[in-house]
C-alpha cells in the first residue's frame, strides 16, 4: 500500500511540474492576443520624410587648391515641414551651406557642398544631415585630386612676337 500511495504521490507531482514548466503563447509574448494596429504616430516615425535626389557626388579629378562645389537637392517627402537643424562635415575641407527656412511638404531645398584640396590623391567625405530634431541622413562627396604645377606657366614667345608687330 505504501507503494502505491508513494507511487501515486510521485505521478501527482509530476503532473505538476510539467504544468508548472507548460507555458502559454500570452505568457511568453506580452503582445499576443493583443491588436497591432499601426497608429498615425507610429507610421509617421517609419516614414522618412527627408528624401534626396542622390546621397553621393563625385567631383572625378579636381585639381589641388581649387574650390569644387556641387548642391543636393533634398525633397520633404512628409506631410509636416521639414527643418534642416545642422549639416556637419567630417573634415575642414569641406564646407556645407543649406537654408534655414523649413520645407513645406512636397517641396525641396539645396544644400551646397564645397570642398577645396589641400593635398594629392583620393578623397571621400561624409556630410550628416540632422533634421527636425530626431531625423539624421549622410551624403558623400568623392574624388581624386591632381597636384597643380608649381609657378606660372612658362612665356609665351609667339604671344610676344605678335605684340611686337601690332606696335
Amino acid at each position: 500500500m505504501k507503494k502505491i500511495f508513494l507511487f501515486a504521490l510521485l505521478f501527482s507531482g509530476l503532473g505538476q511540474l510539467g504544468a508548472q514548466t507548460t507555458e502559454r503563447k500570452e505568457d511568453k509574448d506580452p503582445h499576443a492576443g493583443h491588436n497591432h494596429a499601426k497608429t498615425a504616430d507610429t507610421l509617421k516615425a517609419t516614414v522618412d520624410v527627408l528624401g534626396m535626389k542622390e546621397v553621393e557626388y563625385d567631383f572625378g579629378k579636381i585639381p589641388q587648391g581649387k574650390p569644387v562645389y556641387h548642391s543636393f537637392e533634398v525633397v520633404n517627402k512628409g506631410t509636416e515641414v521639414l527643418k534642416l537643424d545642422n549639416v556637419q562635415t567630417s573634415c575642414g575641407c569641406t564646407t556645407p551651406e543649406w537654408s534655414k527656412e523649413p520645407v513645406a511638404p512636397g517641396e525641396t531645398g539645396l544644400i551646397k557642398v564645397g570642398f577645396n584640396a589641400a593635398s594629392e590623391g583620393p578623397f571621400d567625405k561624409t556630410i550628416t544631415i540632422q533634421y527636425n530634431g530626431t531625423g539624421s541622413k549622410q551624403i558623400k562627396i568623392k574624388g581624386s585630386v591632381w597636384k597643380a604645377p608649381v609657378g606660372a606657366a612658362p612665356a609665351n614667345a609667339s604671344v610676344q612676337f605678335l605684340k611686337q608687330q601690332i606696335q
